[in-house]
């Protein structure tokens, strides 16, 4: 019989982790079009952007983010030029077409033990800008490891699709949700802690997604009271006295999250199976 242990991946996959950079000090080499893509990602992430590149090289979009971020990007019209470069600085990402240039400032980093990535050098990377998707507080990513970009980004496609646009907004209300609990039952860990970890999630498992996002400050309060207190979960319209979004009703099976997403995902999956073996037997 096969074992959890068994069923673990094999290996020669990435790490998928939610790095946090905010407030960090990210230096990015090159300003083309790839390097106007890297600047979207680390914004994104608040990070603090060092951009060294000629002005000549500049993609219209990264002049616009210069133009547009004052605060969080230094401009310097000017190369790479050594290791002086790399004081201070968290991660590195270079976007340039010399891939001479890009190994030697790897090496600079390899020694100065900085994460780096080289744009388009997968065997050089310590990480992987994989197809994201962003909405609000809701990131995915997809990854090929560096094998397949084109493909990562089909796959995106795939997953875009899947999505009913309001998972971003549910997710916002239900970590509003969290933080008011975490107010009244600060403890971390304990008895305590595993019953709110263990509340939360089953509010998450019986309530369809999409009842989330007409939750207010009052609602939330209310639910607390009449759910959390009362070691219970309550209905949607026991503490909503908005009208529920039309098609849905109590206990609606499809419009949980678990449950909305479970077949679109069974299609990507198979889908990107079915892509995958055409990959391969084209290179064969």
């Amino acid at each position: 019989m096969q074992t959890e242990i068994d069923k673990l991946a094999p290996g020669g996959g990435s790490l998928m982790i939610a790095w946090q950079l905010k407030g960090k000090r990210a230096l990015l080499v090159g300003g083309g079009e790839v390097g106007a893509s890297r600047i979207g990602h680390l914004l994104g992430a608040d990070a603090h952007i060092t951009l060294l590149c000629p002005e000549k090289g500049l993609h219209p979009t990264t002049k616009d983010y210069i133009a547009k971020y004052p605060n969080r990007i230094a401009y310097y019209d000017r190369r790479f030029t050594g290791p002086a470069e790399l004081h201070k600085m968290d991660i590195v990402l270079t976007a340039i077409d010399s891939p001479a240039t890009s190994r030697e400032i790897v090496d600079l980093c390899r020694q100065a033990k900085i994460p780096v990535n080289a744009a388009d050098i997968p065997e050089l990377c310590d990480f992987y800008f994989g197809a994201h998707i962003r909405d609000g507080p809701l990131q995915i990513m997809i990854s090929s490891n560096g094998n397949g970009p084109r493909i990562s980004a089909l796959m995106k496609e795939k997953v875009q699709a899947s999505l009913d646009g309001y998972e971003g907004l549910a997710l916002s209300k239900i970590g509003q949700l969290r933080a008011e609990l975490k107010e009244r039952v600060p403890e971390i860990g304990g008895p305590l802690g595993r019953k709110r970890m263990k509340w939360m999630s089953k509010i998450c498992n019986e309530w369809p997604l999409i009842d989330f996002t007409l939750l207010d400050s009052a609602m939330i309060q209310k639910l607390l009271d009449e759910g959390w207190e009362k070691d219970r979960v309550p209905t949607f319209t026991e503490v909503c006295s908005k009208p529920r979004p039309l098609g849905v009703e109590d206990s609606s099976k499809e419009h949980r999250f678990g449950s909305s997403l479970l077949i679109p995902i069974a299609h990507f999956v198979a889908g990107a199976a079915l892509m995958a073996a055409v990959i391969l037997a084209r290179q064969r």
